[in-house]
């Protein structure tokens, strides 16, 4: 069996918090909060990184994290181009907007052989996260006939921010801590001791149930997926595309809601307790400095993390 390889999606352009927010330091010794993800992963056995970027970025990306990480880790990368389209697609005029997270696995497809985990490169997921995905995924199924994958779940109270809204996938999950249903909302806050979202700008609001669970992205597949992604991509493009050209996305979840649907893919749910920490805005960045400051003077993290 393959060892599990750990794919970082850093594409996104982090249009509401302004600048290439994956690439901004957390402490004084110049670490991101991708560095901090990675260490934990590379803790719990992730061997290879495969780094999905913008092609442009692809020089400070190198020299801000890659190239430290590259010391005590196989790195190696995969570019999310606009253009990467289907036979018969091409990029709307005016379009800037990656095409989504399902688009940005896709764009590594070549890169994998065997079982992976995926997240987002500027969330903070906690040790124990890395530990049972990679847990997961080195161990063996008992063949059932569907894909078997997994998704680490955290509670909704745990992953939102006082500074603005924030897109999760909001999980339902069955007794046996099987994936029910996972629906991308793309617009998720606190209100008073509510947390809603809206899906008409905020003309109204929906509540979301106290300790609901939460995705943030952090999934475990099997090499399988890639195929799936690529069947599916065309069809979403075709139905989109001409709706909402500039903004439409291509979400991994999505793909994942349809598996299961089709009862070609069960997903395990591990539940974490952890809080989460990113920086979807500026001003969440001392909030996720001061975590790591505490980190690190508990001694959970060296000063430096890549020096061996």
């Amino acid at each position: 069996m393959d060892k599990p390889v750990l794919v970082v999606m850093a594409a996104g352009m982090g249009s509401r918090y302004g600048g290439l927010k994956q690439m901004d330091p957390m402490d004084d010794a110049g670490h991101v909060i991708l560095d901090f993800s990675v260490y934990d992963a590379m803790l719990a056995g992730f061997e290879k990184v495969i780094f999905i970027i913008k092609r442009e970025n692809e020089e400070v990306f190198r020299e801000c994290i890659g190239d430290r990480i590259a010391k005590r880790m196989q790195v190696t990368y995969a570019y999310q181009d606009l253009d990467a389209l289907p036979e018969g697609y091409t990029v709307p005029e005016g379009r800037q907007k990656p095409f989504g997270t399902g688009h940005a696995v896709l764009c590594c497809k070549d890169q994998v052989n065997g079982p992976f985990a995926v997240i987002n490169a500027d969330d903070f997921y906690g040790r124990r996260a890395f530990q049972m995905i990679y847990d997961y995924l080195s161990s063996p199924k008992e063949e059932n006939g569907r894909y078997q994958y997994v998704m680490v779940g955290y509670i909704m109270e745990n992953t939102l921010t006082e500074n603005g809204y924030v897109a999760r996938g909001v999980c339902r999950i069955d007794e046996s801590g099987h994936l029910m249903e996972i629906h991308e909302r793309t617009r998720i806050e606190r209100h008073g001791d509510e947390t809603v979202y809206t899906e008409d700008e905020g003309a109204s609001w929906v509540k979301i149930p106290e300790g609901s669970i939460a995705s943030m992205n952090m999934w475990g597949f099997e090499q399988n997926l890639m195929d799936e992604l690529e069947q599916r991509f065309p069809a979403f493009l075709e139905e989109n595309l001409s709706e909402n050209p500039l903004k439409c996305e291509f979400f991994l979840p999505s793909a994942v809601q349809q598996l299961m649907e089709e009862q070609k893919a069960e997903v395990a749910v591990l539940k974490s307790e952890d809080r989460w920490y990113g920086v979807t805005y500026k001003e969440d960045k001392e909030t996720v400095m001061k975590a790591i400051a505490d980190f690190k003077a508990n001694g959970i993290y060296p000063e430096q993390l890549w020096e061996a």
